[in-house]
């Protein structure tokens, strides 16, 4: 898969996790005490009001920056001249 096609697969990822932040589900994931004092902390400066909703915007967080990130090795991906032209079909035919 050619980092352009990923790209665009985070980036459609991004829009799930943003646009569709309307359902929950829980999850349990061990932290280290040092993040634990972190997200106390940021729930005292006021960044947000419980523990969950500091993971939430974390983990959006890292949504946008990794949707930024595969757009740029994209962009360098086409710099470098590693992009495909052609028929879409055809191109996925020759691909592994």
């Amino acid at each position: 898969m050619s980092i352009t096609v990923f790209a665009e697969n985070s980036l459609q990822m991004y829009d799930i996790i943003i646009l569709k932040y309307n359902t929950m589900s829980t999850i349990s994931v061990p932290i280290p005490h040092t993040l634990e004092i972190f997200i106390d902390e940021m729930i005292r400066r006021g960044v947000a009001p419980n523990k969950a909703e500091v993971v939430r915007q974390a983990l959006v967080r890292f949504a946008e920056d990794q949707a930024v990130a595969d757009v740029m090795r994209a962009e360098q991906e086409i710099k470098d001249g590693k992009m495909l032209r052609g028929d879409l079909k055809k191109l996925a035919k020759s691909m592994p």
